[in-house]
């Protein structure tokens, strides 16, 4: 009986958490399509701020930005995270594996600000370093604006990442892998052809991730960006302090319908290759025991 209740319980918590965060979602999508200026007030349905985002050049090219910037950190942030997800799972005690642990933890607990701080004190060193060097040395010059906040978006989500492939790292069964070397394959060769495509959903959901991170920063970026690299959250930022915008709202559903059919195109992606795995084993499974049955 007490079983019973407990799970009435959880059901309702978990009813009230997802209309909690899925509510005010649905309230934003409806108002997009509000004929008033006013967010707030419903004055009859429309499509007119869609157009008015369509030839708001700033909001475009601030989310031009923000997508080239999170496409280039995410899949930076994949390859350095998987690298490092691999050397944590798989060699298990080197020198120096606590202090490596640490620094890739470090960004995940670090406040943003000190984040963006520490790296903006940083690239202003080498600015002038670059600056007071040699000619060669000076061509290297770079200004802030996309490489630098790049450089920190990557820090931040190579961290996240790395903790996602390392839990699937460490759940994969081994055998497959000693089976191969045992065989003669190389190490290089398992990664890709064994490894890889096992942790391949793992890798995707750190992908994913990763945009989301890197869409949604505004402290780092504001430490790190420079004149006329303004991403999409410092514009949203801005606005909203002047006063709410229904191309907000606008702008908020184009993204939420960008970033949910992404989701879902990529869990069903995930789900048929779990499955073609699942009947790839079942099959392998039974001619083996069609070949054990047959030699006895």
């Amino acid at each position: 009986m007490q079983k019973s209740r407990l799970s009435w319980f959880l059901k309702l918590m978990l009813m009230l958490s997802l209309v909690f965060l899925y509510i005010p979602l649905v309230v934003l999508v409806i108002y997009s399509f509000n004929e008033s200026k006013l967010v707030t007030v419903w004055g009859g349905f429309s499509t007119k701020w869609y157009s008015a985002l369509l030839e708001n050049d700033t909001i475009l090219e601030a989310a031009w930005l923000s997508l080239r910037i999170a496409a280039a950190s995410s899949l930076a942030a994949v390859v350095l995270g998987t690298l490092a997800g691999y050397a944590m799972a798989r060699i298990k005690r080197f020198r120096g594996s606590t202090l490596f642990a640490g620094m890739i933890s470090a960004p995940m607990v670090m406040p943003d600000v000190i984040t963006g701080l520490s790296m903006l004190l940083l690239i202003i060193q080498v600015q002038m370093f670059l600056q007071g060097s040699g000619e060669l040395l000076q061509r290297l010059y770079f200004d802030r604006g996309f490489f630098t906040i790049f450089l920190g978006h990557t820090t931040l989500c190579m961290a996240y990442i790395t903790v996602v492939i390392r839990s699937r790292l460490v759940e994969l069964d081994q055998s497959l892998e000693e089976a191969a070397m045992d065989l003669g394959a190389r190490p290089l060769k398992i990664f890709f052809v064994i490894t890889l495509p096992l942790i391949a959903p793992a890798i995707a959901s750190g992908f994913l991730l990763g945009i989301t991170l890197s869409l949604d920063d505004l402290v780092i970026t504001s430490f790190l960006s420079g004149p006329g690299s303004s991403t999409l959250p410092q514009v949203i930022f801005s606005k909203i302090k002047l006063g709410l915008d229904p191309q907000m709202n606008v702008l908020a559903t184009i993204l939420i319908g960008i970033i949910g059919t992404l989701v879902i195109v990529i869990n069903y992606w995930m789900m048929r290759q779990a499955t073609k795995r699942d009947r790839e084993a079942a099959e392998a499974y039974r001619q083996e025991k069609l070949a054990a049955e047959k030699t006895n």
